[in-house]
């Protein structure tokens, strides 16, 4: 029933049942799709509504969906009456991992709950919820939103610059980084179940995530006892590490050690001040980072950018342009590193990052159409055409769009 068509990819033989909507879970279940998984995507009857959140669009569903999904195969199913709860058990039947970001208590609602049913009935199954912070405490049970934690998790007060004021980082890394957490949490317990025998729950919380990702700043405030504070883009613990600007393009430094800082200095045309005793190490350069950055920044000001990265890399000095999604996308580099993938004659989209030597993950199918495989999801395991139009007739199977 795979739709792997002979890829034998790390995760060749593991099956997910995926109950996620959104980001967090489908950007988890993208990543073992993407290594061989067999991910069969359960939709409600409305479907995953990021299929909406756009423009842009291809075929009706948004890039949003399009950029988490693929690999996988969809099924509509309602799950809020008997008989859809009784196709999701047969889906179970010999699945590793079924994975969900329903609201809390739902799962228990509807006679799926882990320690009341699923562990008894699939005790090797592995069952992974993704939520906003967990179902206890003073905040369980309440929705979690990706710039919501942020704000809460303390993201948004280190983020930004001081006139600026606190803002949001630009990508959804809270709902991105626990997709990330959930795929080492889910790998863990199929490497703990092959000692075992036995499935487990794992509860992720976009909250814990989010708050565990604040380094270097929940040391730098235990260690020192200040609260940090808006950096912009200069780093709290290393100088230099900032964005400079250049006569022709942005560029970012990070001269991590004494040596990087030699060599910074000897490129820009100025090996003396790395001699200046103010700034003979990092210590002393972040006392005096007010001083280095101006040095650095009259320097560069009329370099061409992309000459001085270069010479810097060249040298051993990390630097880099400041670009943007186009240019990303084009860029040499990320082509070679295979980064950007084509598929169908449509489908673009970022490629993957793991590289396995021998087990390499592969794009095989561009994201599915809401339900479109349902009927042989379903005939796949054990129903017969009968049965198939019986649940199709009840809605119980979903194969257009409510």
């Amino acid at each position: 029933m795979s739709d792997n068509k002979g890829f034998f990819g790390a995760l060749a033989g593991v099956k997910v049942v995926d109950l996620t909507r959104v980001l967090g879970g489908p950007y988890c279940t993208q990543v073992l799709a993407d290594h061989g998984a067999e991910v069969l995507k359960v939709e409600p009857p409305q479907g995953d509504e990021v299929r909406d959140w756009g423009p842009p669009f291809h075929e009706g569903d948004a890039s949003y969906f399009i950029g988490v999904n693929r690999n996988k195969r969809s099924i509509g199913l309602d799950l809020t009456v008997p008989e859809g709860r009784e196709v999701l058990f047969r889906l179970l039947e010999d699945a590793d991992v079924v994975i969900e970001n329903l609201k809390t208590g739902t799962m228990e609602k509807w006679g799926l709950g882990y320690e009341e049913v699923l562990k008894e009935k699939f005790p090797k199954l592995i069952h992974c919820r993704i939520s906003g912070y967990g179902a206890d405490g003073p905040l369980g049970g309440f929705p979690g939103y990706d710039a919501i934690v942020q704000a809460m998790a303390g993201w948004f007060s280190v983020n930004g610059a001081p006139d600026a004021g606190p803002t949001r980082v630009g990508l959804a890394m809270v709902d991105m980084g626990t997709g990330l957490y959930s795929a080492i949490a889910i790998l863990m317990a199929l490497q703990e179940r092959n000692r075992s025998g036995h499935g487990q729950f794992i509860d992720m919380t976009l909250y814990d995530c989010a708050v565990s990702l604040m380094h270097p700043h929940v040391p730098n405030y235990y260690m020192s006892g200040n609260t940090p504070g808006l950096t912009g883009n200069q780093h709290t613990n290393v100088v230099p590490y900032d964005r400079y600007h250049t006569k022709t393009v942005d560029i970012f430094i990070g001269a991590g050690n004494n040596r990087a800082f030699q060599r910074l200095c000897t490129v820009l045309g100025k090996p003396e001040i790395a001699d200046d005793p103010r700034f003979a190490d990092n210590g002393l350069r972040l006392s005096n980072k007010e001083a280095v950055t101006k040095l650095l920044t009259d320097l560069l000001a009329e370099r061409d950018g992309e000459e001085v990265c270069q010479q810097l890399l060249k040298s051993g000095v990390p630097a880099g342009p400041v670009l943007d999604t186009a240019q990303v996308m084009a860029s040499d580099h990320t082509k070679h590193r295979k980064m950007a993938v084509e598929l169908d004659g449509w489908y673009q989209m970022t490629g993957i990052p793991i590289k396995f030597s021998r087990t390499p993950g592969e794009v095989r199918t561009a994201p599915p159409k809401f339900g479109v495989h349902g009927r042989e999801i379903l005939a796949a395991h054990g129903f017969n055409e009968t049965e198939i139009a019986k649940l199709s007739d009840a809605g119980v199977l979903v194969e257009k769009r409510k």
